[in-house]
């Protein structure tokens, strides 16, 4: 018989209060809103600069759901995983970091 090889990589979840799901989802459905606006304002031939100035508002508005997504792992996975002695999770949060500073 063969053996099935595992995946070297597990994939991780988190288990999020409603109130905190309903958050993630309202910001991500307005952010949703205003790239399909974007969309309509290009295919309306909109004038550029009013274009790049809502595509700013839409980076800004996904750095905010970053910040905040952030804290909240910070404040609990990687605290609960410190705690119980998982010294990784701080290389994965360097990693992670370091790819949201690109």
């Amino acid at each position: 018989m063969e053996e099935k090889k595992e995946c070297c990589h597990c994939h991780k979840t988190k288990e999020r209060s409603e109130k905190e799901y309903k958050d993630m989802i309202n910001r991500l459905n307005r952010i949703e809103g205003q790239v399909r606006g974007v969309k309509r304002m290009v295919e309306e031939d909109a004038y550029c600069p009013d274009i790049l100035i809502q595509v700013s508002a839409i980076n800004a508005a996904l750095n905010s759901f970053n910040k905040v997504l952030l804290a909240n792992h910070i404040r609990t996975c990687v605290a609960d995983d410190i705690r119980e002695g998982k010294d990784e999770t701080i290389d994965e949060l360097v990693v992670t970091l370091q790819k949201l500073m690109k």
